[in-house]
């Protein structure tokens, strides 16, 4: 039979493809990068403010607070509604939908934005949520609109860059360009493509490199030079895989159930005054503050890295009332993510554990609780691993960790049956419109 040479027109339009992808890519990661920069200075001066009017009178939150809470819940109920929460699911969703219109309405420009300004000004109001999975969101976006600007429309390529730009995202947010990686293998698709890794790497590695250019080589929560022995030590790893996966799995439970509208009580206030069951959020927020302390408002990261670094400037009831105040923070469905809350809970939690263990280093309990708190509200366990490492430049801590992390997903997995993020991407798909079929099949 006669064979074809290929044709070296197509092949070298095939190549020049490929380049403008990867220049496509990579410009989008810098764009990634700097809003991320952008969002997080944003983010501390917002809340900076907040501690100003807490500082004055602790008191005030409760009419700041609840009325924050307030607005955002007006704000976010038209054509900004995709903005709520932490961002993560609407991005797995665009995954799993490729549907153009779905796609735009969740990943436009205007929701980018405001997904960005409505997060300070929740952070503002001394909301207790974090800004990574916004980032995500934000990066996720940004990536998908230059790749359209620039003429990559078909779904397969949106995909690549809504993969390379919520892990420029998560890469750009932490400082940890290996987390990116595995975030958006684990967490953001189960349908990864090897023979992209290549550029998704490229593009997280081009994002940490512009954060690192203009921050510094900084890690999130210092360095920690901490160990782990075998023997008493190592029931650390039991007590904190089981507490952070039955906490985290309890957390995520409570969500989704809220998201369902249970109980009935809570399911028809939040559908019929949605603006007064936020505020009324917002009071209980600021009441939990008024009660426990400033540690109920914010993303947690000074508590957070002062447990890390053995610097325990909060009491034992941090774990469980900075749990409180993030579950409060969610459920009223103002924009905000859970990453460096769900982590300021785990070294609460992990600071608790530390008690029962004498002879062992509380540093080390603590990074443990982190990572094992955050694998059972994510149900992502190298995501949770990576991070945590990364965060906290601690090598010696990788067989603890691990163990740690896969136990806690086991835990967490009795408690809520599915993964998080996953499970609200799946009633966000739900509560959109059926795709209509073209007009020859409904013909046929």
């Amino acid at each position: 039979m006669p064979t074809h040479a290929p044709d070296p027109t197509a092949r070298r339009l095939g190549a020049r493809q490929q380049w403008l992808e990867r220049i496509v890519l990579w410009g989008g990661a810098i764009a990634v990068a700097l809003a991320a920069i952008l969002f997080a200075k944003a983010s501390d001066f917002a809340f900076g403010l907040f501690r100003r009017v807490y500082d004055t009178s602790p008191w005030w939150p409760l009419l700041l607070t609840p009325a924050v809470f307030g607005l955002l819940a007006w704000l976010t109920h038209g054509v900004l509604k995709p903005t709520r929460g932490s961002g993560i699911p609407q991005v797995i969703a665009a995954l799993d939908r490729p549907e153009g219109d779905f796609r735009q309405q969740n990943l436009s420009l205007p929701v980018s934005a405001g997904k960005l300004g409505l997060t300070v000004l929740a952070l503002a109001g001394g909301a207790s949520v974090g800004r990574e999975g916004p980032t995500v969101h934000v990066g996720a976006s940004l990536m998908y609109v230059i790749g359209r600007a620039l003429g990559f429309r078909d779904p397969r390529h949106a995909s690549h860059f809504l993969l390379a730009g919520g892990a420029a995202g998560i890469a750009a947010a932490f400082n940890t360009p290996l987390a990116g990686v595995v975030f958006a293998i684990e967490e953001l698709s189960g349908r990864f493509e090897h023979r992209f890794s290549g550029a998704l790497l490229t593009a997280v590695i081009v994002g940490g490199v512009v954060s690192l250019g203009l921050l510094g080589n900084y890690t999130y929560f210092g360095r920690v030079e901490v160990g782990l022995p075998l023997g008493m030590g190592w029931l650390a790893v039991l007590l904190c895989g089981v507490v952070g996966g039955l906490a985290g799995g309890g957390f995520s439970r409570v969500v989704l159930a809220a998201v369902d509208g249970r109980p009935r009580w809570l399911g028809r206030a939040r559908g019929a005054h949605p603006i007064l069951f936020a505020a009324a959020c917002g009071l209980l927020l600021a009441a939990l503050g008024l009660v426990f302390g400033a540690g109920a408002f914010g993303t947690g990261y000074e508590q957070a890295r002062a447990l890390v670094q053995g610097q325990g400037l909060v009491g034992h009831e941090f774990g469980l009332m900075k749990l409180a105040a993030n579950l409060v923070s969610y459920v009223a469905g103002i924009p905000g993510g859970l990453f460096s809350p769900a982590l300021a809970v785990g070294a609460g939690l992990g600071h608790n554990l530390a008690v029962l263990l004498p002879g062992v280093d509380p540093s080390a309990v603590v990074l443990l609780g982190m990572c094992a708190y955050l694998t059972g509200v994510t149900q992502a366990p190298l995501t949770s691993a990576v991070i945590s490492l990364e965060l906290t430049d601690s090598s010696a801590m990788l067989l603890p960790i691990l163990a740690a992390v896969l136990l806690a997903r086991a835990v967490s997995a009795l408690v809520c049956r599915q993964p998080l993020y996953r499970a609200l991407a799946e009633r966000l798909v739900a509560a959109m419109p059926a795709p209509e079929a073209p007009a020859a099949a409904r013909a046929g």
